[in-house]
């Protein structure tokens, strides 16, 4: 047996050893997305800050503000709306029009990057849950996604087929 192939066979089996004997160990691959909000007007900081949010509660995908963009955040005066291209793709548009009606801007700049990051509508109207948009009352602050909504991101970048469907626009309304 050559050299080379000895060594080979000793790295294959090394590595073969560690992935079954400390699987918890085992390297998460993080997706890195760059996003463009310098066209969102007065929008620019409550995107950094919600991209701060995902960033804080899931672990394969990270946000980072820059070009070239896998999505950019535009600013309007009508609803706020998303369009996921494909996972991590697309444009979001942060509405006024939700903003004037008293719905809270930091929930709606991480339900617009929910959608981004894979995850549907869901108009359960409970304000703990993220996805649930304007069905949860106005009042509600909650910028936070749900255990749930965390684990299915993390799915999603992780090779589960995600639950939005790309090509259309999501307007919460």
């Amino acid at each position: 047996m050559s050299r080379s192939l000895r060594v080979t066979l000793s790295v294959v089996l090394a590595l073969s050893f560690l992935l079954v004997t400390s699987p918890a160990q085992a390297a998460v691959l993080v997706r890195v997305l760059r996003y463009d909000a310098s066209r969102s007007a007065e929008f620019v900081t409550v995107i950094d800050q919600a991209a701060q949010v995902w960033n804080a509660n899931v672990v394969n995908v990270r946000l980072m503000q820059g070009t070239p963009a896998s999505f950019v955040v535009l600013a309007d005066n009508n609803w706020p709306r998303t369009l996921p291209t494909s996972l991590g793709r697309g444009t979001i548009w942060m509405g006024r029009q939700a903003v004037n009606q008293g719905y809270y801007p930091l929930r709606i700049a991480t339900h617009e990057i929910g959608h981004i990051l894979g995850l549907p509508d869901r108009r359960t109207g409970l304000c703990g849950d993220l996805m649930s948009g304007s069905s949860a009352p106005v009042s509600c602050t909650n910028a936070t996604p749900s255990a749930a909504e965390r684990a299915e991101v993390d799915r999603n970048f992780a090779g589960s087929a995600p639950a939005v469907e790309f090509g259309r626009v999501h307007e919460d309304r």
